[in-house]
């Protein structure tokens, strides 16, 4: 006993030892933490001090400070970005899809500037400039030869301001002088909003962008849609192609179908601050109508808590591709001088539990280069039902549709800039065209262009000619050409491409960019989003199963695998 007595006062001044030494480490590694931030920070300025007074040529501050804020968050993921005072407008447009300017888009060829797009109801639009027509001068300053970039500065600026554009009209031809007041340009986020299917009792609503307000547009749109057939069957979301943006309207848009009080998403990050819950607030749209969200690899960020949101509570299906993978959130903090930095502060998690992250960027590669996450650490979670989901790399269709492939023949004449092209002589021929939907060249059409591309320099090298081209480097590097070089020439001769016989082979796809080229010209981005709904396979798809029950609530059963 008294071994056991002296032991006690011995144990409990042996475990205040410990705490303090616990304490004293933490306190250790804080300090040392705090110097080398420190210490490396005043490395920083004396270097900088040192090249501002010593060096041999004259140094631009701003642009050093730039690249080494650049250089240093390289190191971290591609959402974390440095915002200069100079690139806040351009911040401000991709968050809120507002900026300050005429509503236009312009492209350069050959050292001059050209109208692209013109979006409906803008200043430009108003002003009567169309697709094509050639800017020489902006305020008498002339354009030759300038960038995309200069050209958008000078015509940017705050709503009220005016500025004078010379104009060459790509239809008459004539140059004119055009004033024109810039304004507030805000690109809706909900473009187009239609009835499908047989009985047009689908309502189709495309949402581009999670900009504030976007949850009540896609409200207004399907509440538009319920008033011309109040007998709705279903819904299609359509989120392809859509890069995210604000998590709390994510939260909004799944309210439309899920009741108050629902979580749709957490947060976790090094701060208490982002340890956060996100539950739907307002009255849902309808809870019981059967949705359809369609994906592609394109559909990120909070694109990806939606459509995760609506499969793990089993209240819709998804179709299309896996999306991009994208499971981290990024706020905004000032910097001072109107500079700001966007960065990466939590990671988030559907309701199952599960992060969608596909890329590991805190453990790079030797050479610097990110990897996916490996399969081994891809954990298993399930959905209301009790269907398998999986983290760790983007949402998983119900319904899987591979990606159509783009002929090399398309991608070329596209990147030419001929497809634009031969629709603004299109639309200086045709006053009006049939409505978009319903919209289609005919042969005889499609021959003209077919003469007219004739005379156009261009060329591309199938995917066939390209693994036969690196097949020779490889044999002639092994010292195997020789051998085989007969049976090389004698393939590249029956594989050479043939241009008229690939606009026949590829008449279906060549056709439908003219046709949404076109499209463009009368009926603005709505009109190429409902010119693209008539071939859509990902919708047709859709919509077969919103229209059948049986396959619809089959693919909700707790049996299902989703991968």
């Amino acid at each position: 006993m008294q071994i056991k007595d002296k032991g006690k006062p011995t144990r409990l001044f042996l475990s205040i030892l410990l705490t303090c030494a616990l304490l004293f480490s933490i306190q250790g590694r804080t300090t040392d933490s705090y110097f080398e931030i420190s210490k490396n920070l005043d490395i920083f300025t004396n270097v900088f001090k040192e090249l501002n007074n010593y060096y041999v040529d004259p140094i631009e501050p701003g642009k050093l400070v730039q690249k080494g804020i650049d250089a240093m968050l390289a190191e971290l993921d591609p959402y974390t970005n440095y915002i200069t005072e100079s690139d806040i407008e351009d911040f401000e447009f991709q968050t809120t899809g507002k900026y300050g300017g005429i509503g236009t888009t312009m492209r350069s060829k050959k050292g001059s500037i050209f109208v692209g797009a013109v979006y409906e109801n803008t200043p430009a639009h108003k002003a009567g400039l169309h697709p094509g027509d050639e800017i020489l001068k902006i305020d008498g300053k002339s354009t030759a030869d300038k960038s995309i970039e200069d050209i958008s500065v000078l015509l940017k600026g705050a709503p009220g301001t005016k500025l004078t554009i010379t104009v060459k009209d790509a239809y008459t031809g004539l140059t004119s002088d055009k004033m024109i007041v810039r304004g507030e340009i805000e690109l809706s986020s909900v473009p187009y909003a239609s009835l499908l299917g047989d009985k047009k009792d689908i309502a189709y609503v495309k949402l581009t962008q999670f900009t504030p307000g976007c949850g009540k547009l896609v409200r207004d749109a399907l509440d538009s849609l319920k008033g011309v057939n109040n007998n709705l069957n279903s819904v299609l979301l359509d989120l392809r192609d859509n890069p995210g943006g604000l998590l709390s309207e994510a939260v909004e848009v799944c309210n439309i179908f899920l009741n108050k009080g629902q979580l749709i998403v957490s947060t976790k990050g090094k701060m208490a601050d982002w340890e956060q819950d996100f539950p739907t607030k307002g009255k849902p749209w309808d809870t019981q109508i059967p949705v359809a969200v369609l994906i592609n690899h394109g559909s990120a960020s909070a694109s990806e808590i939606v459509s995760g949101t609506i499969q793990d509570l089993d209240r819709g299906i998804v179709v299309g591709e896996r999306s991009y993978g994208k499971g981290l959130v990024q706020t905004t903090r000032p910097l001072g001088y109107n500079a700001r930095i966007k960065l990466t502060t939590a990671k988030y998690y559907t309701p199952s539990g599960r992060c969608i992250q596909a890329l590991d960027y805190a453990h790079r590669n030797a050479d610097g280069s990110v990897g996916k996450v490996p399969d081994s650490l891809k954990k298993e979670y399930k959905t209301a039902n009790g269907r398998i989901v999986r983290s760790g790399g983007g949402v998983a269709p119900d319904v899987k549709i591979s990606d159509e492939h783009t002929s090399k023949l398309a991608a070329t004449i596209y990147y030419k800039g001929y497809f634009f092209d031969y629709a603004t002589q299109y639309a200086k021929n045709h006053q009006t065209i049939a409505p978009a939907y319903g919209f289609h060249l005919t042969d005889k059409e499609y021959n003209e262009f077919a003469k007219w591309l004739s005379t156009k320099e261009y060329d591309y090298k199938t995917e066939t000619e390209i693994v036969l081209d690196s097949l020779k480097e490889t044999a002639i590097r092994e010292e195997y050409f020789d051998e085989i070089k007969p049976a090389y020439e004698q393939l590249t001769k029956k594989l050479s491409h043939d241009k008229q016989q690939d606009l026949i082979k590829h008449k279906k796809q060549i056709s439908f960019f003219l046709e949404s080229e076109i499209v463009s010209r009368y009926y603005y981005l709505g009109g190429r989003i409902a010119h693209g709904l008539a071939i859509d396979k990902d919708v047709e798809k859709a919509v077969n199963v919103l229209q059948k029950s049986t396959d619809y609530n089959a693919l909700l059963k707790p049996t299902t695998v989703i991968n």
